[in-house]
């Protein structure tokens, strides 16, 4: 009798106690003592734990909720403090520039309140066409996919037109840009309509089901970058009127810290709603979006600061290599070889910095180089690479932003032709990128979700959390290379 009272204490114990477990640990737990106490249970949790377990090709132990993050290497964390740092500096000293900018235009004979209007309009205008564009990516992924790809050359030329009409030789200069853009987006979206189909069902499984909050995280981000858009706005203008020869330098540094930080800020949102979406398609967790957007802040900033320089640069690269090498072909030998090389260059660097390593980084806490080249052999290991070439998110965000840029432009750059005709230019031009980094924000969560799909179902393609988009792309693109005239074209944004 004393036997068996002290046999169900220590199971009344252990019962107790896993109510506090992980569902990982139970999983493990069950495992060890169901030979032994439960026989009858074994089948149901084998099948749990096959849809719980973790994949043998994770180099860690996925993350729980409450558990404490990773320790980088010192090295490692050298970097990534030197890295916050600098973006901390920086940020400190912008700040300091733009307000010194205003109040020297506001106690000279001119000051900005004259131009800042245009601007100020059209950040509201952009806010809320990012908005817009999120939200309904959000509910009709393909609608919003095909408004992105033909919305987009059609208000770059209308940009161009507007340009045509100030009627300077800048203004003239960056119509043509514009033009010779639009026909360039128009010409791509053509040649990519094939996969629009295939695109809007990698987002509408990746966005299925929303995290939880994700929708008023992406309103708070959008309106601390309106704030912040406006300061940077009134800075510029005050930088434009204020004179003494150096108004140019104040403005290029001022734009390129407003594009360093708007890229910090949508990838720190990266990061949180990517490691949300691959908890919930690698192990079935729901994870707050609030906690991994503070973890995000606190222990991936320097990362993030690190791949907010790499990507956009490391991208240009790529997609210029990929272009050459279409315009090329083999048409002449020397040409093809040079090509080829570039090529190969570029598909080098991009495993040391690509957009997929934003989700080892909130995951694992991995450095941000570290946490690319890993998911890129992985991608490379399991036969997804072709998949990662032919995916159309990264275009259809860029369109969007392209988009919305084009909006705001129309907005500022039609308001400065009527009011200040000689401020036109510049401030469509400000427009513009104001509107496309403030896109690019809200559109961080869909760009996140594909990527979380993408990294969870290379790490375990067997889960049964994952429809058959995928392996269904992959037999098209099996087929497609089986026919050589048909070629599978890949050129990305």
């Amino acid at each position: 009798m004393l036997v068996e009272q002290e046999l169900g204490n220590y199971w009344i114990q252990n019962l107790s106690l896993s109510h506090s477990l992980s569902p990982i640990t139970m999983d493990r737990f069950n495992d060890s003592n169901a030979p032994q106490v439960i026989q009858l249970q074994q089948h149901d949790q084998t099948t749990h734990r096959q849809e719980n377990r973790i994949p043998s090709t994770y180099p860690f132990k996925v993350q729980e909720p409450n558990s404490p993050r990773f320790s980088p290497p010192p090295t490692s964390l050298f970097l990534r403090n030197l890295s916050r740092n600098l973006f901390y500096l920086h940020f400190s000293l912008i700040t300091i520039l733009l307000t010194a900018l205003t109040i020297r235009s506001l106690i000279s004979a001119h000051h900005p309140l004259s131009l800042s209007p245009p601007l100020l309009a059209s950040i509201a205008c952009s806010a809320a066409t990012a908005l817009l564009f999120h939200f309904l990516t959000l509910h009709n992924p393909s609608r919003a996919l095909r408004a992105a790809f033909w919305l987009s050359p059609l208000l770059t030329c209308a940009v161009g037109i507007l340009l045509v009409s100030v009627g300077s030789a800048a203004s003239l200069a960056v119509a043509t840009t514009a033009l010779v853009s639009a026909v360039a987006q128009s010409l791509y979206s053509c040649w990519v309509s094939t996969r629009f189909d295939h695109a809007a069902q990698v987002l509408s499984a990746a966005m299925s089901p929303p995290p939880t909050k994700s929708a008023a995280l992406v309103v708070l981000t959008v309106a601390a970058c309106t704030v912040y858009s406006g300061f940077v706005a009134v800075g510029i203008c005050g930088a434009t009127v204020a004179g003494g020869g150096l108004e140019a330098v104040f403005v290029l540094v001022i734009l390129v810290s407003l594009a360093w930080t708007m890229h910090v800020i949508r990838n720190v949102v990266q990061v949180a709603e990517s490691r949300v979406k691959y908890m919930s398609f690698a192990c079935g967790m729901d994870l707050e979006t609030s906690v991994a957007f503070l973890d995000a802040i606190k222990d991936s900033l320097g990362s993030v600061c690190v791949g907010s320089v790499l990507v956009p640069v490391l991208g240009l690269v790529r997609g210029s290599a990929r272009a050459i090498r279409s315009v090329s072909g083999d048409i002449d030998e020397f040409m093809f070889s040079c090509a080829n090389c570039y090529s190969g260059v570029a598909s080098r660097l991009i495993t040391y910095g690509n957009r997929w390593g934003f989700v080892h980084v909130g995951v694992y806490n991995k450095g941000f180089v570290q946490a690319s080249t890993d998911t890129w052999e992985m991608f490379r290991r399991v036969g997804l690479e072709p998949v990662i070439d032919s995916d159309l998110t990264s275009s259809f965000c860029f369109l969007c932003g392209v988009a919305s840029g084009g909006v705001s432009a129309l907005v500022g750059g039609s308001w400065a032709l009527a009011v200040h005709n000689g401020y036109a230019t510049a401030i469509s031009i400000y427009a513009f990128l104001i509107g496309y980094f403030m896109c690019r924000v809200a559109m961080a969560w869909p760009q996140a979700c594909v990527s979380a799909y993408h990294v969870a179902y290379a790490e375990n393609p067997q889960s049964h959390r994952f429809d058959p988009t995928i392996p269904v792309r992959i037999e098209e693109l099996h087929r497609s290379r089986a026919q050589p005239s048909r070629p599978t074209h890949t050129t990305e944004f």
